[in-house]
């Protein structure tokens, strides 16, 4: 594993597109042999489903079974090490993909990094803690821009809940660089696309629910201090949706990144830039869209 690994982290370092697609494809077929099952069909069925509908569909596994696989518990003790974290490559690569100018193989990178950085933070929570720092989370704010196709926008919402889910400290990270204002500022526009706004609204349902971290806060990621990446000041600055690290005034009250939010003082902070939040609230109560209860 750590030999594909190294060839595929090679790829993501490339500034060649082809090399960078290889690489990506390299980490998405190892996340796929731990993700899904091989097929128990006898050489007979195999054959007959490949005649009648072509090539068969792995299965997912179970949850069960993937705590108890092999190939899984050597995946995730690599990423507990800085050397063979995928989350930080794949986060690495994303930076170097927005500095390359707005292209349609460029966008097409962009989405294929968002979707298996997706992937990684649900097979190895801990690398979550990535996205507590500015610059990471900032990486995600900047791809909100309304300049990006609607593809890129939706796909890094999702990767947003990813990075926050059962994490506060990332919410924390979130609202303190403006996030909301620039996730409210995506909903007012006109010019943004009717799924993305969809999107945008699943998402204020998910930030609005209360905060139950499931792990400790300190639960140790890659140390990403020894990498030297820094990243270069937000596209944003200075225009109508700039960013500045804003702890004070109300709803902050010197809370620590490891401080929990109620649904309550989160719809303090989202009224801010956003009207008739309580009807939100209300619906999110009513509806219980994630399986959980609001109160």
């Amino acid at each position: 594993m750590e030999t594909l690994l190294a060839h595929s982290f090679d790829y993501l370092s490339s500034y060649e597109p082809s090399k960078v697609r290889k690489g990506l494809r390299q980490v998405e077929g190892l996340l796929a042999q731990i993700c899904l099952s091989k097929s128990k069909q006898p050489a007979s069925e195999k054959r007959r489903s490949l005649l009648s509908f072509g090539t068969p569909q792995p299965e997912p596994k179970a949850l069960s079974d993937l705590k108890d696989d092999p190939a899984f518990r050597e995946f995730f003790k690599l990423q507990e090490g800085f050397q063979w974290n995928v989350a930080m490559r794949l986060v690495t690569c994303l930076e170097h993909l927005l500095g390359r100018g707005r292209t349609g193989t460029n966008d097409l990178l962009i989405l294929s990094t968002l979707d298996l950085i997706q992937g990684v933070l649900l097979l190895h929570p801990p690398s979550r803690t990535l996205f507590t720092r500015e610059i990471y989370m900032n990486l995600l704010l900047d791809l909100l821009d309304p300049i990006n196709c609607p593809a890129i926008q939706s796909a890094t919402l999702l990767t947003l809940v990813t990075a926050l889910l059962d994490h506060p400290a990332n919410t924390r990270t979130f609202e303190e660089l403006d996030g909301l204002l620039t996730v409210t500022s995506l909903f007012k526009q006109r010019a943004t696309s009717r799924e993305v706004k969809l999107k945008l609204v699943e998402f204020l349902y998910f930030y609005l629910m209360p905060e139950t971290p499931t792990y400790p806060i300190g639960a140790s990621a890659p140390n990403t201090a020894v990498c030297g990446l820094q990243r270069s000041p937000s596209k944003l600055g200075g225009g109508p949706y700039s960013r500045s690290l804003n702890v004070a005034g109300p709803g902050h009250g010197g809370k620590g990144h490891g401080d929990t939010r109620t649904t309550e003082e989160k719809q303090a902070l989202l009224g801010r830039y956003l009207n008739n939040v309580e009807d939100l609230v209300e619906d999110l109560k009513e509806t219980a869209p994630f399986g959980a209860t609001v109160y």
